[in-house]
């Protein structure tokens, strides 16, 4: 992949140098890396606000619990998913 050049200011570049080098990485290796985390972290949030608008809708818990026996009961004493 061919590299290119962005243009930021020299208080950035110094707070992006000063993360990279704390892990050991060059800015740019450091930038390729925080992008995909960004990348993976919006296609959580899709995912999970696909399943809230899902299990949202009349009977699909229901059903859910009908098939595969329910929630494990620690997951049902908390209120979180399992």
């Amino acid at each position: 992949m061919a590299d290119t050049t962005v243009k930021i200011d020299e208080t950035t570049r110094d707070i992006l140098r000063g993360l990279a080098d704390a892990q050991g990485l060059t800015i740019k290796d450091y930038l390729g890396r925080l992008a995909e985390e960004k990348q993976q972290e919006r296609a959580l949030e899709t995912a999970t606000a696909i399943f809230r608008r899902v299990i949202s809708e009349p009977g699909v818990m229901e059903a859910f619990d009908a098939k595969y026996g329910g929630l494990p009961p620690r997951a049902q004493d908390t209120g979180q998913a399992a």
